[in-house]
C-alpha cells in the first residue's frame, strides 16, 4: 500500500531540480561541468524537455510553454475565447460539438475527440478504467449509456478501447488520455499500469478531493494508508493529496518518466448532490502547486458546476469576478515560473524537517525551492538545502566568495514581498494551514549549473 501525502512532521528527503548551465563569475566550475554532492543526480522532466517537438503539428516545445488547461470547453466565439484567453488560460483539453477552433486566438491551443485539422491532438478517452475495465477483449464501440461496452458481456476490454481509438488518429499525432479511480483506487498496480501505459502520449487522472463525497472512503482516498480506512475531512479535503495523484500515475509509467503527466482541478462542484461546496480560490491555488510540485507537466481544470450555488458548463465565465480573477492570479503565476518548471530535477539535494512537500528547480543559475503543505497546519519547517553558494567549503563544495559571486543575504519568496534568512543552505519558514504554498528563489549556486 502507498504512503498517505498527510504524514506529520516527518523529516523527509526530496527532490530538488536544477538544469545544467554555467555559473556567472565561475569560468573554471563552469568548464568541467556539475559537479553535485555524493547521493545528488540529474533527472529530466517526464518525457524530456522537448517533448511535443516529436510530433506534427504538435503543443508548443519549449522552456516558456505550461499546458493550462480547460477540461471539454465550449467555444462558440472569438469573445468567449478572449475571454478565457485572459484567464491564462492556453488549451482547451476537448471541446463540446459546438465549438469552433477558428475562434482561437494567439496562444491558445485545443486537443479534440474528433478529427479537425486545427487540433493540436486527440483525446482518445474519459476514465476508460472506470467504465471498461482493464482486459483486453473485444469493444463493442458503445461508449457508457449506449448499452454493452464490450463485445462479451461480462467482459473487461479497457484496454482495446485504448487501442481502437488510437487507431483512427493519425501517425505523429500526440494522444492524450484521462482517467480516473480505476487507476488510481482499485485496481492492482499491474492492472493500472496497463492503462497507464496504454496508447496515450499524455496521461491524467482526475481525483476531485475537494467536492467528491465518495473520496474519503476506504476503498477509494483511504487506500493512500497502509491499512486503508475512511479518511478524516482534515485528511481527505487537502490539496497535498492532488500531489498524490500525481504521484500515483507517475510511478506506474514504465519506463520512469517516459511520458508527462497533467493534473486535474475542479474549479467547480462535479457532482449534482451538492453536498460539498466548490474549493476556494486559496485550496485551487494550493492544488495547483501540489500537482506542480510532485511532477505534474500540465493542469487541466474541470470547469462544470452539477451543483452547488452556481451550476453552470462554464465556471469561469458565469460563476463570479473572484474566482476568475482568482484563477488568472494561478495561471500567471504558473507561466511566469514555466522556464523553472521545465527544469530538469536534481534528485536527493534538499532535506526537508516538518509536514511540508517540495522540489528544486533552477533557472539562468538560480535556485527555486517550490513548497506546499502537506498536512492542515505545518507550522514551522526547516530546509537545507545543497548547492546554495557560502562562504565556506561546507556545504555543496562551495567555492570562495568573490565580489563577482558574492554570498546571497538571504532567499526572496516569490510574489510575497519578503525574504527569508539562509545559513549555509538551510533556512526556516512557516506554513500556517493545508493551503499554505511558499516559492522561494536564491541568487546562484555552488555546484556549476
Amino acid at each position: 500500500m502507498r504512503a498517505t501525502a498527510t504524514a506529520m512532521a516527518l523529516i523527509l528527503v526530496v527532490t530538488a531540480c536544477l538544469p545544467a548551465g554555467s555559473e556567472p563569475g565561475t569560468g573554471s566550475s563552469a568548464a568541467r561541468g556539475p559537479h553535485l554532492p555524493e547521493g545528488v543526480s540529474l533527472e529530466e522532466p517526464d518525457g524530456g524537455t522537448d517533448f511535443f517537438t516529436g510530433f506534427e503539428n504538435g503543443l508548443p516545445s519549449g522552456p516558456e510553454y505550461v499546458p493550462i488547461g480547460l477540461w471539454l470547453g465550449s467555444v462558440t466565439s472569438s469573445e468567449e475565447a478572449l475571454q478565457e484567453r485572459r484567464l491564462g488560460l492556453n488549451l482547451y483539453v476537448d471541446l463540446s460539438v459546438d465549438s469552433g477552433l477558428g475562434f482561437l486566438g494567439e496562444g491558445q491551443y485545443a486537443l479534440t475527440s474528433w478529427p479537425d485539422p486545427a487540433a493540436r491532438g486527440a483525446v482518445l478517452g474519459d476514465e476508460v478504467d472506470m467504465w471498461a475495465g482493464p482486459g483486453h477483449g473485444a469493444w463493442s464501440g458503445n461508449f457508457p449509456g449506449q448499452g454493452e461496452v464490450c463485445a462479451v458481456p461480462g467482459t473487461d476490454c479497457g484496454y482495446s478501447v485504448q487501442d481502437d481509438l488510437a487507431a483512427n488518429v493519425p501517425p505523429h499525432t500526440m494522444t492524450y488520455s484521462n482517467l480516473g479511480k480505476g487507476v488510481t483506487f482499485w485496481q492492482t498496480d499491474a492492472e493500472a499500469a496497463g492503462f497507464v501505459n496504454g496508447a496515450h502520449d499524455v496521461v491524467s487522472a482526475d481525483n476531485y478531493w475537494f467536492t467528491d463525497p465518495n473520496i474519503c472512503g476506504a476503498q477509494e482516498g483511504g487506500t493512500m494508508l497502509a491499512e486503508p480506512r475512511d479518511l478524516t475531512d482534515a485528511q481527505c479535503r487537502l490539496p497535498a493529496n492532488y500531489g498524490w495523484t500525481v504521484d500515483r500515475v507517475r510511478s506506474l509509467v514504465d519506463p520512469h518518466g517516459s511520458k508527462p503527466v497533467w493534473a486535474f482541478v475542479e474549479v467547480g462542484q462535479p457532482w449534482d448532490l451538492g453536498t460539498l461546496d466548490p474549493p476556494e480560490v486559496a485550496q485551487i491555488r494550493a492544488a495547483v502547486w501540489s500537482s506542480l510540485v510532485h511532477g505534474a507537466r500540465g493542469i487541466v481544470y474541470f470547469g462544470h458546476s452539477f451543483g452547488g450555488p452556481c451550476p453552470s458548463f462554464h465556471v469561469l465565465r458565469d460563476c463570479g469576478d473572484d474566482l476568475a480573477k482568482g484563477i488568472a492570479e494561478i495561471n500567471a503565476d504558473v507561466t511566469d515560473l514555466a522556464p523553472v518548471l521545465n527544469s530538469p530535477s536534481l534528485t536527493g539535494a534538499l532535506t526537508v524537517e516538518g509536514a511540508v512537500d517540495a522540489v528544486v528547480k533552477a533557472h539562468e543559475g538560480d535556485l527555486y525551492v517550490l513548497a506546499t503543505a502537506a498536512s492542515p497546519a505545518p507550522g514551522e519547517v526547516s530546509f537545507r538545502l545543497d548547492c546554495v553558494r557560502a562562504p565556506s567549503g561546507e556545504d555543496g563544495g562551495a567555492q570562495p566568495v568573490t565580489e563577482a559571486a558574492p554570498v546571497p543575504e538571504g532567499a526572496a519568496v516569490v510574489g510575497e514581498g519578503r525574504t527569508v534568512p539562509v545559513d549555509t543552505g538551510r533556512f526556516i519558514d512557516t506554513f500556517a494551514d493545508g493551503n499554505a504554498v511558499h516559492l522561494y528563489r536564491f541568487t546562484g549556486n555552488d555546484c556549476g549549473l
